[in-house]
């Protein structure tokens, strides 16, 4: 497993790697060059010809060359110069992409980040880290590797990195293991095992931990989260974390994760090819306890609760029925259509909880809630939906300034609270039309057992971003965190 790790010196970065990269804006390396010194003339000029060979394209392009001297081997990461308004301006997806082409080498690697604004550092950072991930199941995993970042301004002088960017880096990558983890591994009594470990060293600033475990979801009107997880091996929980800082705002907030520890689509089984993957359905989870973590150890002005609302959705004679009706902690009645829309159950009993028995006056819920979402923002972009619209437009923000970014879908229950419509119950879990804008109708449900509060709320469904292919990334983490220290 790699360490990532900040250099306090352009020397000490240079010292015993084995490669350096710069990554920088084309323009720098333009026929003027604007680039710095930094490596020496002969490493500088070699820089320089790398980047005359390079276009930058869309997402940043990279190259490498051996030296002949130390460092043994030198890369550049050419990032565009221009962007879309939809995009982070720190560009942290070209970075993950730049330094992806050299991360699986071997040796020291010190990595130089040209930035044009010092508030660009924790997004590549986080971007870099991405391209380390920890978890490994090999008999013989990679050697370990020893990664060093030191950021400069454009006239070539170090940046300090903010004071929370290793520790959203180390949550960031923690909650990509997570996700990456083999589901027999971490099923929920083992989720619960991991997330109370990572928490644990937290008791010293105030966290308390406390579990509603099995048959005790029913006593407290919990029926969502016991129906899908009763027919596991390991029975389903809802974990709480609380925080109080010091200094205290007023102010008091829930993020609320989906942990589905495996999907299998409960009675409605997935087909094969649906299912692979579903180890990743707790993607939600993983990105609030990662933000949490951030926030208690950045002394978080507001006091937190963090909400994980865990179950593993699997078959057998106790599962639960499509025809059930639930009752849920909201008190509202739920006819099952769908058994495989079980996330929305956790949810909701999560989000009802935080506003009815905490009494928070905001909830941020992150869920890899629906396939659908990828079909309306794609693999980087998540979805919201908010009952608020400074809320919406505080996160479309915070997701600019971490590099998590999220797109707004509408909130409109008016047009969308008769798709569960029901005759026997209060509603039903899933759509009746699956082309009336599934990602915004799943937000709905969960907003449907907040109905009569008044609190603040915000959902946001990662489900592409958090997985994207076969690693998990811990998208969530850094952008919860900013958008709760920002309020």
């Amino acid at each position: 497993m790699a360490t990532i790790g900040f250099a306090s010196s352009l020397k000490t970065l240079i010292k015993a790697a084995k490669t350096v990269m710069v990554v920088a804006p084309a323009a720098l390396f333009g026929k003027a060059s604007k680039l710095p010194p930094l490596l020496g003339k002969k490493n500088d000029e070699l820089l320089a010809e790398l980047a005359r060979e390079l276009k930058p394209g869309d997402l940043g392009s990279a190259a490498t060359t051996l030296t002949g001297r130390e460092p043994r081997s030198l890369a550049i990461g050419l990032l565009p110069d221009t962007l879309s308004r939809y995009n982070a301006p720190s560009r942290a997806e070209c970075v993950r992409r730049v330094v992806g082409q050299v991360a699986r080498g071997k040796g020291k690697l010190g990595i130089i980040l040209v930035l044009d604004d010092p508030e660009h550092l924790l997004p590549q950072a986080i971007a870099i880290a991405r391209c380390f991930p920890q978890f490994s199941g090999k008999s013989q995993p990679a050697e370990a590797r020893r990664v060093q970042i030191l950021a400069v301004d454009r006239e070539g002088q170090p940046i300090k990195p903010p004071a929370r960017t290793a520790s959203t880096m180390s949550a960031v990558r923690d909650s990509a293991e997570l996700v990456d983890m083999p589901p027999s591994d971490l099923n929920p009594d083992g989720l619960s095992a991991r997330a109370r470990a990572l928490l644990e060293p937290l008791a010293s600033q105030g966290v308390t931990i406390e579990e509603i475990i099995g048959d005790d979801l029913i006593a407290k009107g919990l029926g969502g989260i016991h129906a899908v997880g009763r027919c596991a091996l390991a029975p389903p929980r809802m974990l709480l974390a609380r925080y109080e800082p010091r200094k205290a705002s007023g102010r008091h907030i829930a993020l609320v994760g989906k942990g589905v520890s495996y999907d299998t689509g409960g009675l409605h089984l997935k087909p094969r090819g649906g299912m692979e993957g579903m180890k990743g359905d707790m993607g939600g989870a993983a990105a609030v306890l990662g933000a949490f973590r951030v926030l208690v150890q950045a002394d978080c002005p507001h006091a937190l609760t963090l909400v994980l609302c865990i179950a593993e959705n699997a078959i057998g004679p106790a599962a639960y029925k499509p025809d059930d009706i639930l009752t849920m902690h909201s008190g509202k009645t739920v006819e099952i259509n769908n058994t495989d829309a079980e996330g929305r159950l956790l949810l909701a009993d999560g989000v009802s909880w935080a506003a009815r028995v905490l009494e928070v006056d905001t909830i941020f819920d992150a869920a890899t809630l629906t396939g659908a979402q990828m079909v309306a923002t794609g693999l980087l972009h998540a979805v919201i939906v908010s009952n608020d619209a400074e809320l919406e437009t505080h996160l479309i923000a915070s997701g600019k300034r971490s590099g998590d970014l999220v797109h707004p879908l509408p909130f409109a229950p008016e047009l969308y609270r008769a798709e569960f419509s029901s005759v026997v119950a209060d509603m039903c879990n899933s759509v009746h039309n699956r082309n009336n804008a599934q990602a915004a109708c799943a937000a709905q449900f969960i907003y449907n057992h907040l109905e009569g509060t008044d609190v603040k709320w915000a959902h946001v469904d990662l489900a592409g971003p958090s997985f994207p292919k076969d690693r998990g990334t811990g998208f969530g983490v850094a952008l919860l965190a900013q958008a709760v220290l920002d309020l």
